[in-house]
């Protein structure tokens, strides 16, 4: 598969997980997905909204392939790091138990989650 089709293909995908997580809000408005989406979601739904975040991750690596900015310019490389050894049901199994752990903070978003709680301890480990 060409770089073109594969860039092309994860940006569907990312729209797509997006789409079915926003339900009714207009464009304008970008849904921000908190732990309370988080535990009334489906594995499957969890598990789209993490491809989606790959997806978004890759499209950025292809994008600057050519050029990489540094890491001060840009999150993915730090996310990779952070992340490294993870996979998607280990992440979302890591999220799953961190909300079971904090039914008093369901309305922090997913993505602050991942990042302060997954990624800023694994870049720790994987200097």
């Amino acid at each position: 598969m060409s770089m073109k089709l594969q860039l092309h293909t994860a940006m569907i995908a990312a729209c797509l997980v997006l789409v079915a997580l926003s339900g009714n809000a207009r464009a304008q408005e970008v849904p921000m997905v908190t732990g309370e989406h988080w535990t009334k979601s489906s594995d499957e739904l969890k598990k789209a909204y993490l491809v989606g975040m790959a997806n978004i991750a890759q499209v950025e690596t292809a994008f600057h392939a050519a050029n990489p900015p540094p890491d001060s310019l840009s999150m993915v490389p730090r996310m990779a790091r952070g992340l490294k050894g993870q996979t998607l049901d280990s992440v979302r199994e890591s999220l799953n138990k961190w909300y079971a752990g904090h039914p008093d903070q369901l309305q922090r978003p997913v993505i602050e989650i991942i990042w302060f709680e997954l990624v800023v301890p694994g870049l720790q480990k994987n200097r």
